[in-house]
């Protein structure tokens, strides 16, 4: 039952939301707000470049008193933020967003990113996999 991100990936939307450096904090919110995501993409040219979340926006701009219309994206987005890998295992997602304190990971696929994980997702899918495993033993304990 060892799960990887790419169980993840499964059973979350497909679809990547991303926005440019250039953006207005205040365009990528509403982006964030509309469709009820924590966190975006930062794509320039087709690269990845970093992504923005909720935490980034209250600490980099509401508490420095910066403009919401006025800063771009890129301004305050993460950048350096550890990547992923879809085989790589949920045990080991937990392990980095703990050791990190990050609440967000970038999944690429060889040099192409290919989706977001959330702390919520990591903890969803650990759940699943111990709902899983109580049934498989409960089978076991009954047959």
């Amino acid at each position: 039952m060892n799960k990887k991100v790419t169980d993840i990936l499964q059973r979350k939307s497909a679809h990547l939301i991303s926005i440019t450096p250039g953006t207005s904090v205040i365009d990528a919110l509403k982006i964030m707000a509309d469709k009820n995501i924590g966190s975006v993409v930062v794509i320039a040219d087709g690269i990845y470049k970093g992504i923005m979340t909720e935490r980034d926006y209250s600490r980099k701009v509401v508490l420095k008193g910066r403009s919401s219309t006025e800063t771009t994206v890129a301004e305050i987005m993460t950048a350096d933020l550890p990547s992923v890998t879809p085989v790589d295992s949920v045990e080991y997602c937990m392990q980095l967003m703990s050791d990190k304190n990050i609440r967000y990971l970038p999944v690429f696929d060889k040099d192409s990113i290919v989706g977001i994980i959330s702390i919520n997702d990591v903890v969803k899918e650990t759940i699943l996999s111990q709902e899983e495993t109580i049934t498989h033993l409960r089978d076991y304990v009954h047959s």
